[in-house]
């Protein structure tokens, strides 16, 4: 009895659900009739689920899961089906039979299977045969002039191209896309082409450089024995500014050379054997031996270490020139906890070594007068923690706003921050828009070349309207210049929001219904930013969040940063992150950053795909055939029918 009274307060449970998702689709029906027609089934779907999981339902899940039937753990692409199913195996426990018809759930369950389908396909592209996930790879700016490596990455298996226009220019990306046209028709297979605009970037501004001095080094054994020599560079001055001094030779053992530029009839001179002798930025002296004579080119090495300024004098037979080409040292602030730095909305450089404390300037003024006390602030990708103290006005400092902050989280000892370092600001409520002027421009290219827009620094749904009515204004524009044709391949390419911020988490469902009015949709999660905004706690939980709800709203998703970067780079995969990429790979498309080692990466990815393409969906882990047990299966078998012989002996 008590069995039985258990399981009608569970029919109970499930009819208040089903109860509240027909009413959730009634109510909301103009939000769902507002999206586009292929988005409708899902945008009911998430909201089915959005509303969901703002319950706690994990007593209910317990319930179910000791009854063995569906617990709802994996319900996310079709909620009211699974629910619909779940009433239909209680009833069957309770006697009652099934109430919902079979073939219609099934059906619709199929249905939210395909509109996923549908809609990855045809912003992503079709999948390789037997993976489940395409592979995105950023392309490095060599990839402009060397067809070759855009060829090495198509063969290894790259689907999607990724350009970043935060660097390059529009004349530099036609090259690229030109070169991954006709890669992929050597391959045989259409390579897709993902651009993404940068957004607003907040960065530490510019410090004043050092001086004009270089190192030359030696490298010395555990035993402090030279291995390798100190070398110099030198290259003839040249004779115009916009000429380039040759690069040292690439193979050269130990440290790099230290380029030097000199007299042209001073580098004539030069042979080698000869000795180069000077007094260094230290006063010591040192001298060099030249040992090769190349045409653009000559090295000279020491025994010893050596620091060359600028413009300092160098001799060889007697003869004298002062050098030149040497850079400025780049100089750095060092923050220790606990102390306080001032972030300005001052463009001017800073200068270290001046009076008081330690200023640094935001490239977005606006990011600063937004800033408010308590709110937190990271550095560079999250190295450097500090809180909002207290903030001035421009009224009240006479020229430009800024905020005091003290420095919560540095290394032991200090850590240095250099200019041009990216700063995250997760609780400022940024006024800012989603595109900059730049971005308005480059989407104008972005939308007629490419098959993918990627958006940044998404935060509301505004910033989705926003993006989306620069993109329609764009395709009137073009329609009322003629071009049907280049109004029709904007209103069709593909647009994906990067979630990167605490907002844009938060915002989600929003973010995505209002996505959803554009037909060909898709979200980046972007783990790096996410990772510095949320802290590393929360990122073990928060992407597998929101690839849940995208896939709730049957929207495709791509996941990024770092999926095999120690291989990319090294050549050698961590073990941690080969399970990182088997999670990556439940995403509809996993992106690859450049690397030296990224076609190694990309085969593994590719090879990591095939297998896990009969094994997971998604989040549903599917029981294939494991072959690795095979041995212990047969011989758990011999053991079962060795006893049911002995038991008709006996």
């Amino acid at each position: 009895m008590a069995d039985q009274l258990n399981l009608n307060e569970l029919i109970v449970e499930v009819d208040e659900l089903l109860t509240e998702t027909w009413d959730i689709t009634q109510s909301q029906q103009d939000l769902i009739q507002s999206v586009q027609p292929e988005h409708r089934t899902g945008a009911e779907n998430l909201l089915h689920y959005a509303w969901m999981r703002r319950n706690d339902l994990r007593r209910l899940q317990d319930a179910l899961h000791d009854l063995g039937v569906t617990s709802l753990s994996t319900s996310e692409y079709a909620i009211r089906a699974r629910l619909l199913a779940l009433r239909n195996a209680l009833g069957a426990l309770t006697g009652q039979g099934t109430i919902y018809y079979v073939g219609e759930i099934a059906d619709d369950m199929a249905h939210a299977d395909d509109c996923l389908e549908s809609n990855s396909v045809t912003l992503l592209g079709e999948e390789t045969e037997g993976a489940n996930s395409r592979i995105m790879v950023t392309l490095p700016a060599e990839a402009a002039d060397d067809y070759e490596l855009v060829l090495e990455l198509a063969e290894a298996g790259m689907d999607i191209a990724r350009i970043n226009c935060a660097h390059d220019d529009a004349t530099q990306w036609e090259k690229m896309i030109a070169n991954v046209g006709r890669a992929g028709e050597q391959v045989g297979k259409l390579i897709g082409i993902n651009m993404d605009l940068a957004g607003p970037k907040l960065r530490t501004g510019d410090i004043v450089p050092g001086p004009n001095v270089g190192r030359a080094r030696v490298t010395r054994d555990d035993a402090g024995q030279v291995v390798h020599p100190a070398k110099l560079w030198i290259t003839p001055k040249p004779y115009m500014s916009s000429q380039t001094p040759a690069e040292p030779p690439a193979d050269l053992p130990g440290r790099p050379a230290l380029p030097i530029q000199v007299d042209g009839a001073w580098f004539d001179a030069l042979a080698v054997g000869k000795e180069i002798r000077l007094h260094d930025a230290r006063g010591s002296k040192r001298k060099f031996i030249v040992t090769k004579v190349l045409p653009h080119g000559v090295l000279a090495e020491g025994d010893r270490n050596a620091y060359l300024a600028d413009g300092q004098l160098i001799e060889c037979d007697y003869e004298r020139t002062r050098i030149a080409g040497i850079p400025p040292v780049l100089q750095k602030m060092r923050l220790e906890t606990d102390e306080e730095v001032i972030l300005t909305a001052d463009p001017a450089a800073t200068v270290l070594g001046d009076d008081g404390p330690l200023r640094i300037s935001c490239t977005l003024p606006e990011a600063v007068s937004a800033l408010k006390p308590g709110e937190r602030v990271f550095f560079d990708d999250g190295a450097i923690a500090a809180v909002v103290v207290s903030t001035r006005t421009a009224e009240e400092t006479d020229a430009y706003p800024e905020a005091t902050l003290r420095v919560t989280r540095a290394k032991p000892g200090g850590q240095n921050l250099a200019a041009h370092k990216g700063i995250n600001l997760p609780e400022t409520n940024l006024p800012l828009p989603s595109l900059t002027e730049e971005d308005e421009e480059n989407m104008r290219f972005v939308a007629t070349h490419a098959d993918i827009m990627a958006v940044s620094f998404i935060r509301d749904e505004k910033d989705v309207q926003y993006v989306i009515g620069k993109l329609y204004d764009y395709a009137n524009e073009l329609e009322a210049a003629g071009d049907q044709d280049g109004a029709a391949k904007v209103r069709h390419v593909g647009l994906v929001l990067k979630i990167e911020t605490i907002p844009g988490f938060q915002n989600l469902p929003n973010i995505l219904l209002e996505g959803m009015k554009w037909r060909n949709l898709g979200v980046m999660i972007a783990r790096g930013d996410l990772a510095v905004e949320l802290g590393f706690d929360r990122l073990a939980e928060v992407p597998g969040q929101i690839m849940s709800l995208c896939t709730s709203g049957h929207i495709p998703v791509i996941l990024g940063t770092q999926v095999l970067e120690n291989l990319a780079k090294t050549g050698l995969p961590s073990r941690a992150e080969i399970t990182d990429a088997a999670f990556a790979l439940r995403a509809e498309s996993v992106m690859l950053n450049k690397g030296p080692h990224i076609t190694d990466a990309i085969e593994i990815l590719d090879n990591l795909s095939r297998k896990l393409g009969s094994s997971q969906r998604k989040n549903r882990i599917m029981l294939r055939r494991i072959r690795s047990w095979d041995e212990t299966a047969d011989a758990v078998a011999d053991t079962s029918d060795v006893d049911t012989d002995a038991a008709d002996n006996n």
